[in-house]
């Protein structure tokens, strides 16, 4: 329920603050003393867009603060609490609009985002004007009203889930189905790439090898060469290292013979001697094994050359060409396996078609008896709003296969017929604004008992009505505050009677600013009130007895 309500700085009001109660709260004025004003500040608090034009002149920013009482509401609660913005069983939201564009949510004194207010409050308040007029008359919502009024949104959900699970499938079948008409060619020519790399039969390492045997065939000469240059040093020629060597070694033993303190160790020696024997018949062996092929330096290249074009190809080295040899085989496999996989995903498809079209059938069922329902209470809400012959019919047609959507297999629309003999027509196509706004208050009427919102405000729920209507649309908005707080703006006395609180709204020029402000009437002012309303600028007596007679019907 609201509470409070403090707006500041907002089109002409500099500052206001409303206490309302529970029951029914009319509000009353002048045309143009700011009624719609106020309604336009609580629709910032729904989240409704912000422009620096609502701001005052002169000001740089404007302000809405409101009190809710939430004791009833445990599941605004739980949000709140897992927002972080949990204060027990009074909730505060403000909102900030700058000229400078940094505007600013706040709820419970947390800084919070305009999803987050719109979340939380919109089971706070409706405002039913003429957006609400547009609302009934859409007929895309009337499937939504119609599941409220039922309880259905709960297992509408359920078969949401399941066809937002069943759109997924669809779209997974048609990726597979396009890449299977497009895996034909890219089969070919993976399978080209694939046997290239094959068919080069290529070994980790293996360029790495080449090059050095490469290197060595290409320097054969040059390495005889030097191996025979030191093979000769060392052990061929005469005067050789080891024939020295052998020489020295000999002569040092002698020395040894006669002088032991020499100490030149004999075995070091032979190691030396053995060591230098080791690598000098290494160099002849390996004379013997280096030979100049140039076949097979011819071979080399070209090998290094085929797996230099491979590389270039498929990664830049031979790791990269046999990690794209498994890549592409990892491709095929899947390129194979598409068939099958679209296949049993068609399979899956129609499996969960069938349980859509069963799960649709029974909500589909479930809306045609709350359609009946629904039909008899509104029915029976217009008749009373002076709408005697009035019909009114929930339309169904069973949407195609094709045309399953998220909220069932049914197109539900509203029809009404104002008059005996005439045909049921669209809501649309109704000419009269007070049969509508009439329709309007039936349906806020019947659905009030369902919803979960706590505060319904009514703006221009009088337009187009007057007389003996007035004052049943007066009676029905004190019924629908019975289960709801309601605020409702009206021009009309047989309206504003019935209010449990009455404000008015009155605008002064102070200087050259006009300001609005809202005063909460007594019994004698709220008699003043509804006899201008009556009587106009002037107050006659008989308007007097009027307002008098009204109030004391409306009491009951």
């Amino acid at each position: 329920m609201l509470t409070e309500l403090n707006i500041r700085n907002f089109a002409i009001i500099d500052e206001l603050n409303v206490s309302f109660t529970g029951g029914l709260n009319v509000i009353t004025g002048e045309t143009g003393a700011g009624k719609s004003i106020i309604i336009g500040a609580v629709g910032l608090l729904l989240g409704e867009r912000a422009s620096s034009d609502l701001i005052r002149s002169s000001e740089e920013t404007a302000a809405v603060e409101a009190l809710f009482d939430i004791s009833e509401k445990g599941q605004l609660k739980e949000k709140l609490m897992n927002a972080g913005c949990y204060e027990g069983d009074e909730l505060v939201v403000k909102r900030i609009v700058a000229r400078s564009g940094k505007n600013r949510v706040y709820i419970n004194g947390n800084l919070s985002t305009l999803n987050m207010l719109s979340s939380i409050s919109e089971t706070l308040v409706n405002i039913s004007g003429q957006h609400e007029h547009q609302v009934i008359l859409n007929a895309e919502n009337h499937i939504d009203i119609l599941d409220e009024f039922g309880s259905l949104l709960s297992l509408r959900s359920k078969f949401t889930n399941l066809y937002d699970e069943y759109q997924a499938l669809r779209s997974r079948l048609d990726e597979l189905e396009t890449v299977n008409r497009e895996s034909g060619k890219r089969e070919e020519f993976l399978r080209f790439q694939l046997k290239e790399i094959e068919d080069a039969g290529i070994i980790a390492g293996e360029d790495s090898s080449l090059a050095k045997e490469k290197n060595i065939l290409a320097n054969a000469r040059k390495l005889t060469e030097y191996a025979a240059k030191s093979y000769d040093i060392l052990y061929e020629k005469s005067s050789s290292i080891l024939e020295e060597l052998g020489g020295a070694i000999n002569n040092i033993k002698e020395i040894e013979k006669i002088d032991p303190e020499l100490n030149i160790s004999g075995q070091e020696l032979d190691s030396i001697f053995y060591s230098l024997e080791d690598v000098a018949l290494i160099l002849r062996d390996y004379m013997k094994n280096i030979s100049f092929d140039p076949g097979r330096l011819e071979e080399i290249e070209d090998r290094l050359e085929y797996l230099g074009r491979l590389k270039r190809k498929y990664g830049g080295t031979l790791e990269g060409v046999l990690k794209s040899k498994d890549d592409i085989g990892n491709e095929l496999k899947n390129i194979s396996s598409v068939e099958e996989d679209i296949k049993q995903l068609s399979e899956e498809i129609s499996s969960r078609k069938a349980l859509l079209l069963e799960k649709g059938s029974h909500l589909s069922r479930r809306r045609r008896e709350a359609a009946g329902v629904l039909k008899e209470a509104i029915e029976g809400e217009i008749h009373a709003l002076r709408m005697a012959d009035a019909e009114f019919e929930v339309a169904f047609k069973e949407s195609v296969e094709d045309e399953i959507n998220s909220k069932g297999i049914d197109i539900v629309e509203f029809y009404l017929s104002t008059n005996v003999g005439e045909e049921l027509k669209p809501l649309n196509r109704i000419a009269s604004g007070g049969e509508l706004s009439r329709i309007v208050l039936a349906m806020k009427k019947v659905l009030a008992g369902a919803g979960s919102v706590g505060t319904i405000i009514f703006d221009e729920v009088d337009s187009g009505i007057g007389g003996a209507t007035a004052g049943i649309v007066g009676e029905k908005l004190k019924e629908v505050s019975k289960n709801h707080q309601v605020i409702c703006i009206t021009h009309l006395p047989q309206i504003a009677c019935f209010g449990d609180s009455h404000f008015l709204v009155s605008k002064r020029v102070s200087g050259e600013k006009t300001n609005s402000r809202v005063s909460v009437l007594s019994e004698p002012e709220r008699f003043d009130e509804i006899t201008r309303m009556l009587s106009g600028i002037e107050a006659t007596e008989k308007a007097r007895e009027h307002a008098r007679e009204m109030l004391k019907a409306s009491r009951g």
